[in-house]
C-alpha cells in the first residue's frame, strides 16, 4: 500500500478532477504489476497496473492493491471492479472507501458479489491524506483550501510604504521555487486586488516544470488595469467583481455578493469542478478566509530578515502544525 501511495503522487497536479490513484499487483510476494492514474481521462490506476503484467494467466493466483475503492461506474472510462472481475483477481487490498456518490461501496459491493476477496481500510489514514483535495470537493463541496504567505522574522508581510510594482521578497530563492512547485499541484490559485496593485504579480509555475494553475483574482469595483500581468493571457483567469464586464479568451468576469465573498468564491469553483486553491494574499484575503474558519491547510515561511515596521502578518490558531527549513528560512505548515 506504500508502493500504491508513491505511485499515485506522481499524478499530483495531473488528474483533476480525478483523484490520485496508484495499485500494484503482487504475485507470491512479488510485485509483478503496478500503475497509476496519470491524467484525467487516461486509464486508471488499476488499469495500467493490470496492462504493466506480462503474464496474465497469474492474475488469477494474484493480490490488487489499490489506495482508493475501484470505480464501479462507467464514466470516461469503464469501471476498475468490473476488469478486476473480468481477470479473475481473486484477492483486492483497499486503502480507504470512496466517498464520491458513483463510487461509495458500490465498488467494494460488485467485488464482493462476484466472490472476490476484499480487504479495507489498510494505511487509511495515509490513504485518506493522499485524497485529502478529492475527499473535501466531494464531501464538503467545496476544494481544498491552502493559504500561504511569507512574514519577516518578527511578523510582518509587507514593508509600511511599499512603492507598486516592486515587491520585498522576505523569503529566499529556494522557497519561492517551491512555491512555484506547489502551484503545480493546486487546481487554482487566489489573490485579493491590493496585492495585483502592489506586486504585479505573474500567477505563474514559470520556475517549475508543470501546469500553471487558474488565476482567480478578487477585483470588486473593476479597478485593475488590463496591462497588469494576470490578465496576459499566457493563463486562464477568473475575476470575482460586483460590476460587469465581457469576457475575452483567457479572462472571465464574474459577478457575486460580496457580502457573502468567500462563500461566493468557493461555490463558483465547486462548480467548475475545481478541486484545490491556493491563497497567496494578501492580508486582508487571508484573514477573511481565517476569521470564518475555511481554511484546510497554511504554508507559512518565516524569513531571516527583520523589518521592524509594517504590515502584519494574518494570525490563525491551529491544533496541529509541522516545522521544516527551506534554505535560511523557516517553513511552518499548520493544519485546521
Amino acid at each position: 500500500m506504500n508502493r500504491c501511495l508513491e505511485l499515485a503522487r506522481l499524478g499530483l497536479g495531473k488528474t483533476y478532477p480525478n483523484p490520485m490513484v496508484g495499485s500494484v499487483i503482487v504475485h507470491q510476494d512479488k510485485i509483478i504489476g503496478e500503475g497509476w492514474h496519470v491524467k484525467a481521462g487516461c486509464p486508471h490506476a488499476e488499469v495500467n497496473a493490470v496492462d504493466s503484467v506480462q503474464d496474465k494467466t497469474l492474475l488469477k493466483a494474484s493480490t490488487i492493491y489499490v489506495n482508493l475503492e475501484p470505480c464501479a461506474h462507467f464514466g470516461k472510462t469503464p469501471p476498475c471492479a468490473q476488469l478486476i472481475i473480468n481477470h479473475e483477481i481473486p484477492r483486492v487490498v483497499i486503502g480507504c472507501v470512496d466517498p464520491f456518490s458513483k463510487v461509495s461501496g458500490k465498488g467494494i459491493e460488485m467485488l464482493r458479489n462476484a466472490g472476490v476477496e476484499v480487504k479495507v481500510d489498510v494505511l487509511k489514514e495515509a490513504c485518506e491524506e493522499s485524497h485529502k483535495r478529492f475527499f473535501t470537493f466531494h464531501v464538503k463541496h467545496r476544494p481544498y483550501i491552502i493559504l500561504k504567505w511569507a512574514e519577516s522574522k518578527d511578523g510582518f508581510i509587507a514593508p509600511k510604504d511599499q512603492e507598486p510594482g516592486k515587491p520585498l521578497w522576505i523569503s529566499s530563492a529556494a522557497s519561492k521555487k517551491l512555491v512555484h512547485r506547489w502551484r503545480t499541484e493546486e487546481a487554482s490559485i487566489l489573490v485579493g486586488t491590493r496585492t495585483v496593485e502592489l506586486d504585479n504579480p505573474m500567477l505563474t509555475a514559470r520556475l517549475w516544470e508543470g501546469n500553471s494553475p487558474l488565476r482567480l483574482v478578487i477585483d470588486k469595483d473593476l479597478r485593475l488595469p488590463d496591462t497588469l500581468h494576470v490578465f496576459d493571457d499566457s493563463v486562464k483567469t477568473l475575476v470575482f467583481t460586483e460590476k460587469f464586464k465581457d469576457n475575452t479568451t483567457y479572462t472571465e468576469y464574474l459577478s457575486i455578493n460580496f457580502n457573502i465573498l468567500q462563500k461566493e468564491v468557493m461555490d463558483a469553483l465547486y462548480q467548475r469542478n475545481i478541486h484545490s486553491v491556493i491563497i497567496e494574499g494578501g492580508k486582508q484575503t487571508l484573514q477573511s478566509f481565517i476569521d470564518i474558519g475555511l481554511w484546510d491547510e497554511a504554508r507559512v515561511f518565516i524569513g531571516s530578515e527583520l523589518l521592524s515596521d509594517g504590515l502584519a502578518a494574518p494570525q490563525l490558531t491551529s491544533s496541529k502544525k509541522v516545522i521544516d527549513s527551506v534554505s535560511s528560512d523557516q517553513l511552518m505548515i499548520h493544519y485546521k
